[in-house]
């Protein structure tokens, strides 16, 4: 099987003892394209040190996530923006930038920041438009809040993305899909009582990509240990099982779906 992690963080200082064997794990798993999705201008130079070391293997996003939106946001977006410039214009030698992200709202823990959030979200979602990228969108007890935004906004036609680690309802997933965005779909998925799988087998493989979002969130029976790359196939595995499919068939499908969106 060939499988592309769509979205991981193994830059994070939570592989800083065993990076490069993580890396090895993941390709023998099959794994050939991961994809880093950026935080803020202090994870930059370790996610572009990653991907300079494996430049066949990775490729880069770069954005502001929700969480990182302070009074100083209009900084980080200023560094998000020179990011796309310098890579447009051809200006460094690491990777393409293939994403905006991860971007989005996160409203979980409090709404202190709602209005910079907003936004910072409008301001990255227009700058997908202007650069011609897909975004990768982190939303958190938002989903409301950021459709609301798109429907503003008009969804303009030229955007596509996915929603990274979705944990809507299978209502708010048909209406990501209808709007065009692709599902990103975890290692939640082997959680019990989740909720995910109801929405994987609503949606049609054909709008569904692959995550681990490592080192979050690993799947059974890695639960509560530090996720990576190389554990992608459990997911795969479980998505056939409420599909009634292979893995393999979950594998090629998804692995079409990110090439499309990615333009891998």
């Amino acid at each position: 099987m060939t499988l592309i992690d769509t979205h991981c963080h193994l830059y994070d200082e939570a592989f800083d003892s065993d990076r490069s064997e993580a890396v090895q794990r993941a390709l023998d798993a099959g794994v050939g394209t991961m994809l880093l999705p950026d935080i803020d201008h202090s994870s930059t130079p370790r996610l572009d040190a990653l991907a300079q070391s494996h430049p066949q293997h990775f490729r880069r996003m770069t954005g502001l996530h929700p969480t990182s939106v302070k009074e100083d946001y209009q900084a980080e977006l200023s560094h998000v923006y020179s990011r796309l410039q310098h890579c447009r214009e051809g200006q460094d030698s690491l990777p393409p930038i293939v994403a905006i992200g991860e971007i989005g709202m996160d409203l979980y823990w409090d709404r202190t920041y709602e209005k910079e959030q907003t936004d910072a979200l409008r301001q990255q979602l227009e700058w997908a438009i202007e650069f011609h990228l897909p975004v990768a969108l982190h939303i958190r007890k938002a989903h409301n809040e950021v459709f609301h935004l798109l429907r503003d906004m008009g969804k303009p036609a030229g955007m596509q993305g996915v929603m990274h680690c979705f944990g809507g309802s299978v209502q708010e997933a048909r209406k990501a899909v209808e709007m065009g965005f692709m599902l990103g779909i975890g290692g939640v998925v082997t959680f019990k009582n989740a909720g995910l799988a109801d929405v994987v087998r609503d949606i049609p493989l054909d709008h569904l990509l692959l995550e681990t979002d490592a080192p979050y969130l690993a799947p059974t029976p890695y639960r509560g240990k530090r996720n990576e790359s190389s554990y992608l196939p459990i997911i795969a595995q479980k998505i056939a099982e409420i599909k009634g499919t292979t893995a393999a068939e979950v594998a090629a499908q998804t692995t079409a779906n990110a090439r499309i969106l990615f333009r891998l």
